[in-house]
Parts: structure tokens; C-alpha cells; sequence
């Protein structure tokens, strides 16, 4: 599959890029995707909720009342969860929710997701570009004239470039992220990818082994 390559002006430059078909011409796989997808909103997850259980409650341990004659059930602790104040049963625990995945699985539900996007025409090539300083409006000028201001954006880059990651970072539809470090997850969630030619190049490095 070749695209053409556009400029920031939203034209075509004359030019067209071959698609590997090793990564966007592979039968995406399904499960794989939604293994990485799993991995990637765990590892997002803290994990950090905790409750006080019994023991860990501050409170006298003076039998509350006599034990016989009240006419209601036997209570010896001010800390029974039963009441209101004492100790929570089996609440919740600080823990990792990250699990591991083998970089194989990675790489082909990545492909997979990229597949999908080639499969269904959403994949824009952009002419290499810089920005001389962080401006959200000419960021926000250039999503507008190759139309996907109004639509979920992903940017691929092939190196960090602050100025256009600060010049996105206001737009909440917009998501800039370095080819190599990219997720099935972040790729499914956009309606469109654009990939700058390098970024190409470096997603074949990224990808192909």
C-alpha cells in the first residue's frame, strides 16, 4: 500500500511512501490486541487504595458491655467492624496490577492495531516539519487544514521535539507520542494517525526484527 505524503498546508507534495507490509499489511490479530490493551490500562493503574482492617484501628479494648443479660448480641471490642467506626473486613490493599507480556506479543498486537488504521484508510503521512517555538494556535492551524481538527489525533514523531509535544499538549484531541514507545491501546483510540516520513522509518526499526 503507498500513500502520498502531504505538507503542512494539507497538499500533496508529489511525493509517496511505500507502507511495510510487514506491519501494515499483516492479518491483525485480535487477541493479542486486547492482551497489550489489558497490559497497558493496568500498568496505568496505582493500585494505591488501602482501608484500615481491625488491628489497625485506634481504640480502647475495654469490653464495651457485659457479655450476658443486654438482650443483644456479645460485643468486647469498640474496633468490630460491626460498628460504626471499627475496622473494615477484608477492604482493600495496596498492590500492582502490572503484569508481564513478552516483547513478541507487544510488537505483533502494535502491528495488529497499525493494520486496522492501514485497513481502514486512517493513516495520513505528513512531510517532516518543525516549529520554530510552542504555539498551540499554529499547531491547532496545521490539524485544520489536513483535516482532523474535530477528530481524536494521533502524531507519530521519530524523536522528542518539545516544541510540537507543548504545542499539542492543550489540544484535548490531539496526542503526540515518539514512534518507538507507542501502544496498541493509544493507536485503536484514535480516529486518525499521522505519521511524519521518519517516524515511518523509525517504526520499521521499532517493529521489523
Amino acid at each position: 500500500m503507498s500513500l502520498e505524503v502531504q505538507n503542512i498546508e494539507g497538499k500533496s507534495t508529489g511525493k509517496k511512501v511505500d507502507l511495510n507490509k510487514e506491519i501494515f499489511g499483516i492479518e491483525p490479530n485480535d487477541h493479542v490486541i486486547y492482551l497489550d490493551v489489558k497490559w497497558y490500562l493496568a500498568h496505568k493503574r496505582q493500585g494505591t487504595s488501602k482501608s484500615k482492617e481491625r488491628a489497625e484501628i485506634k481504640g480502647s479494648t475495654r469490653k464495651i458491655k457485659k457479655q450476658k443479660g443486654t438482650g443483644t448480641a456479645r460485643a468486647g471490642s469498640i474496633k468490630n467492624p460491626l460498628f460504626r467506626g471499627g475496622g473494615t473486613v477484608f477492604g482493600p490493599k495496596p498492590r500492582n496490577y502490572d503484569f508481564k507480556l513478552n516483547k513478541k506479543v507487544k510488537r505483533l498486537a502494535r502491528k495488529s492495531a497499525l493494520a486496522y488504521k492501514a485497513q481502514e484508510g486512517n493513516i495520513i503521512v505528513l512531510e517532516d516539519f518543525n516549529m520554530e517555538e510552542p504555539k498551540t494556535k499554529e499547531f491547532k492551524s496545521i490539524l485544520e487544514k489536513i483535516g482532523v481538527l474535530t477528530e481524536k489525533s494521533l502524531f507519530l514523531l521519530p524523536a522528542k521535539n518539545e516544541q510540537i509535544e507543548l504545542s499539542a499538549r492543550n489540544l484535548k484531541k490531539a496526542n503526540v507520542r515518539l514512534a518507538d514507545t507507542i501502544t496498541s491501546y493509544e493507536v485503536l483510540h484514535a480516529d486518525k494517525l499521522i505519521v511524519t516520513e521518519s517516524a515511518l522509518e523509525t517504526l520499521n526499526n521499532y517493529l521489523v526484527r
